[in-house]
C-alpha cells in the first residue's frame, strides 16, 4: 500500500524528465543527421552550407561569429582538414572562373568562404588564390546586375533570388576582412540593402522568393538560356526567408568581429534591423504546430521542417550575437518550433536514418520532397546555436517560461506526495 502511494510522486518525476529530455536530440540521432549531410551534399549551395556548418558547429574558433576568428596567426591547416578536403575537391575540379559550373552565378560563391580558409591558412594541395580571385571576379566582372547594381543570382538574366544573400554577401564581406579591402565589405551590404529592395514586402515584414529585374545595359548580357529562368516567385517562401536572415547574421558577424566595426557601424544597425523584420515576419506565421508552411503563409503548401529548423538557428545566432532586448517572443516561437521538430526525442520529425522530415524538395522548391541535404544542416546549426544560446543563460523570455513550467511541476509533486502521504496516513 505505501509502496503504491509513494510511486506516484516518482512516476511524475519520470514524466517530468522524459519531457525535458523530448526537447533535444541524442548524439546518435545527431551523428546520423550529419552523416546524411555529408553523403548527400552535392550540388554547389549543399556543399557550401555542409562547409559553413561544419565550421559553425566543429571549428567554432574560426566562425565568423567568434570574436577571435581572426587570430594573429592562422591556425594550422591540418586542424581543419575535414573542411579543407571538401573545398580541396572542388578547387581542383573546378572546370572555369566559377569554383562551380551549374549555371547559378551565387550558389558556387557559397564555397568561397571554404576556399579563402585555405589560402589564410595556407593549406597545401590546392591554388586557393587563384580561384578564390576568379570566383570573385565572376561575381564583380562577368555576372549580369541589375540598372542599379544588384548582381543576378543566375547566369543568364537579372534574376534575385533570397538565396543569394546567404551564398554571396558573405563570400565577399569575408574575403574583404581577409585581404583588408574595404570596398568588398561595402559591396556585401550594399547587395543585401539592394535585394532587400526588390524582395522585402514591408507589410508582411518578409521576403518574396525570386524577381526578374532590368538589365544593365553597360554590363554583361548573360549566357545560356533566358527564357527558361525568366520567372518569378512572389510567394514568401520559408526557406527563403531564412536564408536571407543567415546570410545577414554572417556579414553582420564578420563585421562586427573584425578591425572594422566602427567603421560599418551604421551598416550593422541595419542589418540587425532587417534581420528582426525578418524573425518578426516569420513569428507572425508560425502555425500552431510549430513547423512552418513551406510558403510562410500559405497552409496549402504543406509543412517543411528545413525552413522550421533554420528560423529557429538564425533566431538563437542572433540573440547570442548581439542580444537585442526586442527578442523574447521571438526565442519563444524559436523555442516553439525547435522542440516541435524535437518531439518524442526526434521520433516524429527524423526517420530512423536520421533524414528530416517533411521537406520541401531543394530543386523544386513549390513542392515537398523526400530528403533535403541543406535541411540536414539546418538542424546541426539550430541544435548547435540553440546550445549555445542556453550556455549563455537562455537570455530570453522562453527562460522565465521555463522556470514557469518547473515551477508547476514543482507543484505538481509537492501536491502528489502530501495526497500519497495522506492516503498512507
Amino acid at each position: 500500500m505505501k509502496r503504491q502511494a509513494l510511486s506516484l510522486p516518482l512516476l511524475l518525476i519520470s514524466s517530468l524528465v522524459g519531457a525535458s529530455n523530448a526537447q533535444q536530440l541524442n548524439s546518435n540521432t545527431l551523428n546520423l543527421v550529419r552523416a546524411r549531410m555529408n553523403q548527400s551534399s552535392t550540388a554547389s549551395w549543399e556543399i557550401g552550407t555542409r562547409i559553413q556548418t561544419l565550421i559553425e558547429v566543429d571549428f567554432s574558433s574560426m566562425s565568423v561569429f567568434s570574436s577571435n576568428y581572426l587570430t594573429p596567426t592562422p591556425p594550422s591547416a591540418q586542424t581543419l582538414n575535414p573542411v579543407l578536403d571538401i573545398a580541396r575537391r572542388v578547387v581542383n575540379t573546378r572546370s572555369g572562373k566559377q569554383l562551380v559550373q551549374d549555371g547559378s552565378a551565387a550558389d558556387p560563391a557559397s564555397i568561397g568562404v571554404g576556399v579563402l580558409l585555405g589560402n589564410w591558412t595556407r593549406a597545401p594541395g590546392a591554388n586557393w588564390d587563384t580561384a578564390a580571385e576568379d570566383q570573385l571576379d565572376a561575381l564583380l566582372n562577368g555576372t549580369p546586375r541589375s540598372v542599379d547594381g544588384a548582381i543576378s543570382h543566375r547566369t543568364e538574366i537579372v534574376q534575385l533570388w533570397s538565396d543569394y544573400v546567404y551564398m554571396v554577401p558573405p563570400f565577399l564581406a569575408y574575403y574583404g576582412v581577409l585581404t583588408s579591402n574595404t570596398s568588398l565589405i561595402s559591396e556585401s551590404y550594399n547587395q543585401i540593402k539592394l535585394y532587400r529592395k526588390y524582395l522585402y514586402d514591408s507589410n508582411t515584414h518578409l521576403w518574396r522568393h525570386i524577381t526578374t529585374a532590368p538589365i544593365d545595359p553597360a554590363g554583361p548580357q548573360g549566357v545560356g538560356d533566358a527564357a527558361a529562368f525568366n520567372f518569378n516567385d512572389t510567394g514568401y517562401w520559408s526557406t527563403g526567408n531564412g536564408w536571407a536572415a543567415a546570410g545577414m547574421l554572417r556579414v553582420l558577424g564578420t563585421i562586427k568581429n573584425s578591425p572594422y566595426s566602427k567603421q560599418f557601424d551604421d551598416e550593422q544597425g541595419d542589418l540587425k534591423d532587417w534581420i528582426g523584420d525578418v524573425h518578426n515576419g516569420m513569428t507572425d506565421n508560425l502555425p500552431s504546430s510549430g513547423v512552418f508552411y513551406n510558403y510562410a503563409d500559405d497552409d496549402s503548401t504543406g509543412a517543411d521542417a528545413a525552413s522550421t529548423a533554420l528560423f529557429a538557428a538564425t533566431v538563437y545566432r542572433a540573440v547570442t550575437l548581439y542580444e537585442p532586448g526586442h527578442y523574447g517572443d521571438i526565442v519563444d516561437a524559436a523555442e516553439r518550433a525547435r522542440e516541435a521538430l524535437y518531439a518524442n526525442n526526434g521520433t516524429v520529425h527524423f526517420d530512423g536514418e536520421g533524414w528530416l522530415q517533411p521537406v520541401v524538395n531543394p530543386n523544386s522548391f513549390h513542392e515537398i520532397g523526400a530528403q533535403s541535404p541543406e535541411g540536414q544542416a539546418f538542424v546541426l546549426q539550430m541544435d548547435n546555436n540553440w546550445k549555445e544560446w542556453v550556455s549563455q543563460g537562455s537570455k530570453s523570455a522562453a527562460l522565465g517560461r521555463m522556470d514557469l513550467a518547473a515551477a508547476s511541476g514543482l507543484r505538481m509533486l509537492v501536491l502528489a506526495l502530501v495526497a500519497s502521504l495522506l492516503v498512507v496516513w
